[in-house]
């Protein structure tokens, strides 16, 4: 049976390759939200007992600055694998 052009995904859950017409900027933000979701960067920090060498919470500013660096970071990668 046929797939419906509507399914963006196959039977295991992957997304189609880059070349199924997506646009270098959908690239970069797939491989931005696959770099979050497993180093969890966009998640609060957790809280321990003791010492711990990491800084305090950022703004709300500065995680938007830091997602928007690392989509830039994203792009130039998918543009230099092109």
């Amino acid at each position: 049976m046929a797939r419906a052009p509507e399914d963006e995904t196959d039977a295991a859950g992957a997304a189609p390759p880059a070349s199924a017409g997506r646009t270098q900027d959908e690239v970069a933000l797939e491989l931005m939200r696959f770099i979050t979701l497993q180093t969890g960067y966009g998640k609060a920090p957790q809280s321990s007992a003791g010492f711990s060498g990491k800084p305090g919470t950022r703004s709300p500013e500065e995680h938007a600055e830091a997602l928007l660096e690392l989509f830039q970071r994203c792009r130039k990668a998918v543009k230099q694998e092109s």
